[in-house]
Parts: C-alpha cells; sequence; structure tokens
C-alpha cells in the first residue's frame, strides 16, 4: 500500500458503519495487514499505549508545600524566636513546619498516579492475523487496521470494530458500568448510541468473559475510548477542599490583623507612651508571638491524622488528610449502581411458574435463602414447578461455583451463575446432577438464535432436552405449559402479563422449557427445538442492593444529605434498584441521551429536582458532578470503575471501592472502602462531622487564648506599664501549654446530635460570628483576670520575676478551666461527663500543671524564662481568679441557649 490511510480520530463513530466500510476506511481487510506495513503505521501512529503526563520535579514539588498563608505565619515565629535566641522552641516550629510539607509532598501527585494505573490496565499481549499468519505480539505495536482475535480470558488490548463473533460477551463493567457481560455482535448501531450500547465495538481494558471473536484495530493508545478517559482524567482540576480554602483565608485574615495591630501597638507606644524604640520593638515581638498561633496547623494535621486511623479501623482508607474533614460537610452523595450501591453479583429474585409466583430469598451466589410463595416460607419439595425449573436451569448451564475462602467464586457468565445458586438454594448438588443426567449435545447460545440447549439422557436411557434463552424467543418455541405436573396448552396472554410485571421491577428475564428426547438420539439439531417445547416457566434476575447499603442511605437522608444514582446501567434496572433503595422518588429517571443536549444551567436545575440518572457516560458523570457544585452543594462521587475516575477526581470527596474497584478509580479517590461497602460512608461522615466539630474547638480554643496573651501586651502598653509576661514566657505559654491542651480536643467524641444536623454550610466560614464573638469575649476576661493577679503583685511591691511568673501560671490557670469549656461549643460541661468524661483532657491538664510546676521552680527553667518560686497563697489567688472563665462562659452558653429557644420556641 503506497498510500497511508487517514489517522482514526477519537470518538469516531465506528459503530454505526457496516465492516466493509470499516476495513475500506483503514485500508486494510479480514485478512489483516503485512509486517511491513504494520511497522509503517506505528511510525505513523505511535505505540499502542497512553501518553504519560508531564510531571513537576520532586525538588518543586516539595518547594510548592511550603506556598501557604498560615506556613508562612509559622516561618515568621521561627524566626521571631531564633531572633530571640530561643532556638529549641524555633526548631519546634521549624519541625512543625516541614512535617506539614512532607506530608504535603507524599500526598503531592497522586491523581496523576490514575493514569499510571490506566496503562497498567491495557493488555500486554495480542493475538493478530499478520502476513496470513496468526502471531502472539506486545499489544503495544498494535496498530489500525489490524486484525486481533479474542477468546474467554483475554484483555480487549485496543479499541475493536468487531466482525465476526461466536457467543462473545465482555465484561464492560469498569468502562461504562453495565452490570452483566455484554453480549456483542456484529451489526452496526445508530450513531447516537450510548457506548453501553455499542454492541458492535470491543473497548480496550476490557475483559473477555466467554465466546471468541474476531474485530479490526480501530482506535490505539489515546484515541481509544479508555485514551479518552485518561486525557479527560488529567485535565480534571481537583478543588481544593473547604477546610484548606478557609484555613488559607483565616491565615491571610490573621495575618493582616497581626500586622496591622502591631504597627498600631507600635505608634502608640512610641508617640503616646514615649517609649523608646528599643522598647518598643520587642513589646510588638512579643505581640506577634502571642497572636500567631503556632501550633494551630499542626493540630489541624493531627486531628485530621486521628480521624484517618480511626476510619482506618473502620474499613476506610484516607489517602489526603483534608478529605475526613471535607465528608462532613458534604451535602450531596453520588454513587454508582453496579458494586457500590449493589453487590455485583447476579441473584434469581423471583421464579414465575403457570400455578404461583415465588419469591426468593438471599443474595448473591452464596446458596442461602428461602422461598416465599403467596405470603408464606414454603420447602423446596412443595414448590415441584419451582423445582423442576431449577433443575432445567442448572443442567442447561456451563458455569461454575466453588466455595474458595468462605467465599463463593464464580468461573463462568454472571447469569448462569445465579441460575446454579438457585438451584443449590433448591437442594441441588451440581456434581451429582451432572453424574445422573449428563450432558450428549449442546446448541450454544448465540444472539442470533437467543436461546441455549441441551440434550441429556439418564442412565435408564431416557432423554430429554432442556431450553432456556429470552422469554419473546422461548415463547415462540412453546406450544404448551406445565401446570399441576401436567402439561396443558399455553396461555401466551398470562405469560406476557408475568414477563411485563416482572420487567417492571427492573429484572433480567430467562425463559425455560422442556421437551422429550428418543434414547437413540445423540445429536441435537435446531430443528429439534423449532416447536412442540413445553414452557417451565421464568426466572427474573437482579444485581440486587446491598442490604447494609440500603440502611446507610437512609442514615444519609437523616443527617440532610442526598443520595443520588449514577450509573452506566439501563433506566428500567436503576429504577427498580433506586426504589428497592429508598432513592429519589420511585419514577423520574435521566437517561444519558437526555442529558446530551442539557445546556449547564438546565442541567443544573434538573439535578435540584432528579436523583437518578441511567446510561451515563464518563462525560457526563464529570458534568453531572460539576452542576451539584455550581449549585453550591459538596460533593461526594462513589464509584468503582475506569469509567468513574474524572468525577472521582473533581467531586470534592471521591470515593472508590477497594476490593472490587480498578486501580484508577482508588488512585483518582481520597477515600478507598477496603469493604466495598457503602455502609462505611455514613460512619465516615459521622467522624468526618465530629473531626470537624474538634477542629473547631481546638480553634475556639486557641484564639481566645492566643487573644488574651495579646491583649495582656497591649493593656501594658495602652496603661504605659511594664511587660506582664514577655515574649519568650509567651512562646513558652503557646508552645508547651496551648498546644498540649488544645491537642486533647482533637481526641473529642461524637456529639450526640451530629448525625441529626443537617450539613454544616459550606460557605460557612471557619471565623464564624459565633467565633469572633467567643474570642472577643473569652480574651477579655483572661487579660483582666491576668492583668489584674500581676497588678496585684506589683501593688504589694512583688519582685518583677515573681510577679510575671504569676502572671504566667494565671494565664495557664485560664487556659486550664477554659478548656473544659471548649468540650462543648454550647452545651454545658458542668456535669461529670463534661468535667472528667475525656481521659485525654484529664491527661493534658496533668501534663501542663507538671510543666508549671517546672516552669515556676526548676532552677535552668528559672534562669531561662527569668521565673522565681511562689508560695501557697499566690496559688490559691491563681486558681481562684482561673476559674472564673469556667463560670463566666458556661452562662454565656446558658444564655445563647435561652435565646436559641426562644427564636425557635423550643421547649427547654
Amino acid at each position: 500500500m503506497n498510500r497511508q490511510p487517514p489517522i482514526p480520530e477519537a470518538g469516531s463513530a465506528w459503530h454505526e458503519w457496516a465492516t466493509e466500510k470499516t476495513f475500506s476506511h483503514l485500508e486494510s481487510s479480514p485478512g489483516g495487514l503485512t509486517q511491513a506495513e504494520a511497522e509503517r503505521r506505528l511510525a505513523r501512529y505511535g505505540p499502542n499505549r497512553l501518553r504519560p503526563p508531564k510531571q513537576r520535579s520532586a525538588w518543586v514539588r516539595f518547594l510548592v508545600q511550603f506556598h501557604n498563608v498560615l506556613i508562612y505565619v509559622l516561618l515568621f515565629a521561627a524566626l521571631v524566636t531564633a531572633a530571640l535566641g530561643h532556638w529549641v522552641d524555633s526548631w519546634v516550629i521549624f519541625g512543625v513546619v516541614l512535617a506539614n510539607a512532607l506530608i504535603g509532598y507524599i500526598q503531592e501527585g497522586k491523581a496523576e498516579r490514575a493514569m499510571e494505573a490506566i496503562r497498567t490496565m491495557l493488555s500486554q499481549q495480542a493475538t493478530v492475523l499478520r502476513d496470513g499468519h496468526r502471531q502472539q505480539i506486545q499489544a503495544e505495536n498494535l496498530v489500525p487496521g489490524d486484525v486481533v482475535f479474542l477468546q474467554s480470558g483475554d484483555k480487549v488490548p485496543a479499541d475493536l470494530r468487531l466482525f465476526k463473533v461466536k457467543e462473545l460477551r465482555i465484561e464492560e463493567a469498569a468502562l461504562t458500568g453495565e452490570s452483566v457481560p455484554v453480549e456483542k455482535r456484529t451489526e452496526p448501531v445508530t450513531a447516537a448510541a450510548p457506548l453501553g450500547d455499542r454492541s458492535c465495538l470491543g473497548f480496550s481494558g476490557t475483559l473477555v468473559t466467554y465466546g471468541q471473536g474476531s474485530g479490526v484495530v480501530v482506535a490505539t493508545g489515546d484515541t481509544t475510548e479508555i485514551g479518552q478517559i485518561s486525557a479527560l482524567l488529567s485535565r480534571v482540576q481537583p478543588l481544593t477542599t473547604r477546610l484548606l480554602q478557609q484555613i488559607a483565608e483565616f491565615g491571610r485574615w490573621l495575618t493582616a490583623a497581626i500586622g496591622a495591630v502591631a504597627l498600631l501597638t507600635f505608634a502608640f507606644g512610641m508617640l503616646a507612651r514615649d517609649y523608646s524604640f528599643g522598647d518598643m520593638f520587642l513589646a510588638c515581638v512579643g505581640l506577634a508571638v502571642a497572636a500567631i498561633p503556632e501550633g494551630l496547623p499542626a493540630i489541624i494535621t493531627i486531628t485530621l491524622a486521628l480521624g484517618v486511623q480511626i476510619m482506618a479501623r473502620r474499613s476506610a482508607i484516607v489517602r489526603r488528610l483534608p478529605a475526613v474533614e471535607t465528608l462532613g460537610s458534604v451535602t450531596v452523595i453520588c454513587s454508582d449502581k453496579t458494586g457500590t450501591l449493589t453487590r455485583n453479583e447476579m441473584t434469581v429474585q423471583e421464579v414465575a411458574v403457570a400455578e404461583y409466583l415465588v419469591k426468593v430469598g438471599g443474595v448473591g451466589y452464596a446458596p442461602r435463602g428461602g422461598f416465599v410463595c403467596q405470603g408464606s416460607e414454603l420447602a423446596p419439595e412443595q414448590l415441584p414447578g419451582l423445582v423442576e425449573l431449577a433443575r432445567a436451569g442448572l443442567l442447561c448451564n456451563d458455569a461454575a461455583l466453588e466455595l474458595r475462602q468462605g467465599q463463593w467464586q464464580l468461573a463462568g457468565d454472571p447469569t448462569e451463575g445465579a441460575l446454579l445458586t438457585l438451584a443449590m438454594k433448591t437442594g441441588f448438588d451440581p456434581a451429582r446432577e451432572a453424574e445422573l443426567f449428563p450432558r450428549t449435545d449442546v446448541i450454544p447460545f448465540e444472539s442470533e438464535h437467543r436461546f441455549m440447549a441441551t440434550l441429556h439422557h439418564d442412565h435408564t436411557g431416557h432423554g430429554f432436552i432442556y431450553v432456556k434463552g429470552a422469554p419473546e424467543r422461548v415463547l415462540e418455541m412453546c406450544h404448551r405449559q406445565r401446570r399441576a405436573g401436567e402439561d396443558v396448552p399455553i396461555d401466551l396472554p398470562f405469560w406476557q402479563r408475568r414477563i411485563d410485571e416482572l420487567a417492571g421491577r427492573g429484572q433480567r428475564l430467562i425463559a425455560f422449557a422442556f421437551k422429550p428426547a428418543g434414547p437413540d438420539q445423540r445429536e441435537l439439531r435446531f430443528s429439534d427445538v423449532e416447536g412442540g417445547l413445553t414452557l417451565l416457566g421464568l426466572t427474573g434476575l437482579i444485581d440486587p442492593p446491598r442490604a447494609e447499603a440500603i440502611d446507610a442511605v437512609k442514615s444519609c437522608q437523616s443527617a440532610g444529605i442526598r443520595v443520588k444514582m449514577i450509573t452506566g446501567d439501563h433506566a428500567l434496572t436503576a429504577r427498580a434498584i433506586a426504589a428497592q433503595m429508598g432513592i429519589g422518588d420511585g419514577r423520574s429517571v435521566v437517561n444519558g441521551r437526555e442529558l446530551e443536549g442539557m445546556s449547564d444551567e438546565k442541567l443544573r436545575r434538573v439535578t435540584q429536582q432528579v436523583d437518578v440518572f441511567a446510561r451515563v457516560s464518563p462525560e457526563h458523570k464529570l458534568r453531572l458532578v460539576q452542576a451539584l457544585q455550581a449549585d453550591g452543594q459538596v460533593v461526594a462521587m462513589t464509584g468503582d470503575g475506569v469509567n468513574d475516575a474524572p468525577a472521582l477526581k473533581r467531586a470534592e470527596v471521591g470515593v472508590a471501592m477497594g476490593v472490587k474497584g480498578t486501580e484508577v478509580a482508588k488512585e483518582a479517590a481520597e477515600i478507598v472502602l477496603a469493604d466495598d461497602n457503602f455502609a462505611t460512608i455514613a460512619q465516615a461522615v459521622k467522624l468526618g462531622r465530629t473531626v470537624y466539630d474538634n477542629i473547631r474547638k481546638a480553634i475556639i480554643f486557641i484564639l481566645p487564648t492566643n487573644g488574651g496573651e495579646a491583649g495582656v501586651i497591649i493593656a501594658a502598653i495602652l496603661s504605659g506599664r511594664m511587660l506582664p509576661i514577655t515574649p519568650v514566657q509567651i512562646l513558652w505559654v503557646n508552645m508547651i501549654t496551648a498546644v498540649t491542651l488544645a491537642l486533647s480536643l482533637a481526641f473529642e467524641p461524637p456529639e450526640e446530635d451530629v448525625m441529626a444536623r443537617p450539613p454544616r454550610d459550606p460557605k460557612e466560614p471557619i471565623l464564624s460570628p459565633f467565633l469572633i464573638w467567643r474570642t472577643l469575649f473569652v480574651s477579655l476576661v483572661l487579660v483582666i483576670g491576668t492583668f489584674g493577679l500581676f497588678l496585684w503583685e506589683r501593688l504589694h511591691e512583688v519582685s518583677i520575676e515573681t510577679s510575671r511568673t504569676v502572671a504566667v501560671n494565671g494565664l495557664v490557670m485560664f487556659e486550664i478551666f477554659y478548656l473544659l469549656n471548649s468540650r462543648y461549643l454550647k452545651a454545658s460541661v458542668l456535669n461529670r461527663q463534661g468535667l472528667f468524661g475525656s481521659r485525654y483532657v484529664l491527661g493534658a491538664i496533668g501534663l501542663v500543671l507538671v510543666f508549671q510546676l517546672l516552669f515556676t521552680y526548676a532552677p535552668p527553667l528559672q534562669h531561662l524564662f527569668a521565673t522565681a518560686a511562689i508560695g501557697f497563697g499566690d496559688w490559691v489567688r491563681i486558681v481562684l481568679v482561673g476559674s472564673s472563665v469556667l463560670f463566666v462562659v458556661e452562662a454565656e452558653k446558658w444564655l445563647l441557649r435561652w435565646f436559641e429557644r426562644r427564636q425557635h420556641r423550643i421547649p427547654p
């Protein structure tokens, strides 16, 4: 061939072209390419692998971790302490900064690894036809126009236009969300057919579960469907979590406020109080050290890390620390269906025979479950029609079930596996039945005739035929039906009503029929089953919802979280599963084709009203997440397939399934569920809310204590007095006492109403009006008490070292009592649980008291911090004054609760 064919474009409508047109366009044929031509095309198209993304160098990735306002504040604090000559504390702050940077560096780039995971999904080997001979080659050497052979167990090596199939079924759940293997055909489909309906294509990275086929390569590398998802994933910008956004905003506000207050204080001291430049400089350094919450980033990081550890013990692996808190503010959970809300194991739910309809208990492939007929649970022997149908499903079957390590593992088609489970529930032993009624011949299932037939003989020579297949096809072959053990004329209207009834519940239907055969018949021909069959009945199968997921959905809804199902499966199936789980209104379903023509504004309105979306593509899932975010929602997206990865990456919290999920989904997600249990998400939401509560408690503790320390210095300058606490002593309080006490709040258990509240308003800043009020109020209490203790000592002509020692211990005692207040944001702590219910708080208080005794009485620390020993009377005054904050804040809480009750007319 002298002329090169055009390079196939990504997204070309190969599925609407006849095979002849496809071969013509690719300038190929069913005989394949020559080796020379394949090499020319390889040089032109490039290898069949995904292009790796550009990545920043390790050094740049590390430096970027320091680009954060609070990190700048911490570095400033470290430089100030170094300038003071307090190198130990300076290195402690530097250590905090470095620890944060290392955590970020390790987490950085994990989303890009999703592309690496996609590349590992591609087939490593491919069987092709070149120079007229079958060859085994590396899959990366495939080119458009190559003819590829597929058989059961193969991974499809590139996107193929199939031109020859024999019972070919391909598992595409990871790409399309289809819950059962897709039966492949060679006939073209319409151009508008969604990905899951393009039955004449085989997609790169999917798995052949049954049969054989041949196809011509139409796309390789980045132009394949999986390559387009990889490109889409690389373009998706992950959102910065709300917590990080708020901390960055808070850090900017705090930096500006500290700078402004320090400058104003410096100017006032120089101009109004005639302080020297050196004195004012030291005073403003002390003010900055007092106001900067050096330990806050470390406390937030540690609080999140504790949440990670707890979640890991509950089967949720967190890959990014802020995702723990973000889960607590989620307003919408967008869940994939197959394998997430459901088990990804087909199950027979109902059996219809002429006399009755039987509901089958149990889910999945485990042969456990009973039978309910007309409201009563019956033994199999009481349901002879069911038993006969179950035997037909067992013998007319090519699958196998095996118990491995306590789990039933399927080899073969999921639908046939479900029929084996049904037979085992009725008491059949597959091995025993195969021995009693050995198979003599078979007509395999093919899409052209839509049924499977098997011929059997027992050991006395009697022969019989079982047929299973699509109900409409099997009904055409039946003239009679089995009723109460007798063959009677078939009632077609009755069976059509049954078909409509079961299909309306989203079930996949299979019909079973029987025909006797002669003892000498050893071959099975189509003419043997074209007529004269007796219909045994129907089975309705579905991939059932997880029982624990149903409870989890209810729990999320009671917490004000809306659950939406977004699946690649059919609308009827999605509606049925959603109805069982209580998702949506049981009627409204929007499919992918409808989404195609919607504007962004209309899609945003639709997401407000509809909770079930079916037959959607990866692009649709991403658009839905973006539409919800545009509506102000905080979105968690769950999923397990390659098709979920872009939406997982875009959502505030991506939650991947760890057992059945693909590596692509896991790498794109922030959280991986080790047990694939949707119910774990409800627990994660509860923990996320608790983590955020505890972060707020830490902030509501640290800011007033820092404000009180800064206020003491400002009060001294305004009054023209000596500083009650030196900058070095303030640093001691911040790094030794405040951090130790605040850290104990990270261990606070969930409050009783944590899952009864609506989701936190995502626009609510960390620095809420309530927090500003509490900060100013408590800061004022601490300033008055600490400054008062200092003035009391000075009025009694006590040395400056002793006076400052009393002031520092007074400030620490205020913080100890205020720590108890901070355990509950608004509820009272004046009870046994509030005062003594946390061993971590009590332990922190004990540790701080030990530190303060050393600070006050240990000679090395007396020399380092310019402190002096104090007497028993001083300690009595310190405890009495310090305890005042406990009662004052509890009174403030009582007034707040009283106003809230008055406003909402809630009884006390």
